[in-house]
């Protein structure tokens, strides 16, 4: 399997990503999320380049020590143009985009692209959002509301990541608190000191901690216009066939949650949600294959 490390100057920063699979073949693009590494997907993109894909998986910004920087954008809006930035890197059109947590919010960012002109298709062939549904519709709400307590406890963690102190809390006794996160949101994965490496590694870093939980602390920040901006964007019809993949012990996104909005009316008919059994929030991770199962059946219903 051909593999590249290639390197994006950007914003003051240097961004970096893993290339896999041959040059002329369809583009798909991993993108993770918090607390992770692109490594989350190093059993999934084997199958995809086997199946005739590239593969590009860019470390997100504030995640590396040359793109985490105290006077650096983390707004998601930034993230995503990052992501375009690499797809026009790569000269490529009608990419395959896949998100894990962070990673599925900037997709349906990027997923709200408008096509270069009306005769021709935008820049994404399809989307596929891990562990994060999409925002429900105003519709969708009374059924979820039996539901937002639970949910709000397991967003507690949430408020905490904007915190003065977060990226400390993180970086403490060798990132001992993500090894708890990991444990609580895949209850089921017995993940070794192998798989929790490439995350140790960063989020012992004070200065990857810190930027990092700039992403919380841009979230919800309305008086800014790139947040108004992100939420407008997120909360608009989907333009492209859409894969929602969860897992349903996932301790981080209800799972009722997931149902609900997958089992209302498609938007325009594009969205299908999938949830795997015995299986939480690092499905990408837990179950690489049926992960890449799912992908491949989604691209393939397009390509």
């Amino acid at each position: 399997m051909n593999e590249q490390t290639l390197h994006l100057r950007r914003d003051g920063l240097t961004l970096s990503a893993g290339l896999y699979g041959e040059d002329d073949a369809p583009l798909v693009i991993l993108l993770h999320g918090f607390p992770d590494t692109p490594y989350s997907w190093d059993r999934v993109v084997p199958h995809l380049v086997a199946a005739g894909y590239r593969v590009l998986t860019p470390w997100l910004r504030g995640y590396t020590p040359e793109s985490a920087k105290r006077g650096a954008r983390y707004d998601l809006i930034a993230v995503a143009e990052d992501i375009e930035a690499w797809r026009q890197h790569l000269v490529a059109d009608q990419v395959h985009l896949v998100g894990h947590d962070w990673g599925a919010v900037v997709a349906m960012v990027l997923g709200d692209t408008p096509p270069p002109a009306a005769a021709h298709a935008g820049p994404w062939k399809t989307l596929s959002l891990l562990a994060v549904p999409p925002l429900p519709h105003a519709s969708q709400w009374r059924a979820l509301l039996p539901y937002l307590p639970r949910q709000l406890r397991l967003s507690a963690y949430m408020p905490v990541m904007q915190l003065g102190f977060s990226h400390r809390l993180l970086t403490r006794n060798n990132a001992e608190y993500v090894r708890q996160i990991w444990r609580k949101w895949s209850p089921g994965w017995h993940f070794d000191d192998a798989d929790f490496a490439p995350a140790r590694l960063v989020f012992s870093d004070p200065a990857l901690a810190w930027a990092s939980t700039r992403y919380y602390r841009n979230l919800f920040t309305l008086h800014r216009a790139t947040t108004r901006q992100t939420f407008a964007r997120m909360a608009r019809r989907f333009r492209v066939p859409t894969l929602a993949l969860a897992g349903a012990q996932d301790g981080c996104m209800s799972a009722q949650t997931h149902r609900i909005i997958g089992n209302a009316p498609a938007q325009r008919g594009l969205l299908r949600a999938v949830q795997l059994p015995d299986c939480g929030h690092f499905l990408q991770a837990e179950k690489p294959d049926e992960v890449a199962r799912c992908l491949l059946e989604h691209f393939q219903r397009v390509d």
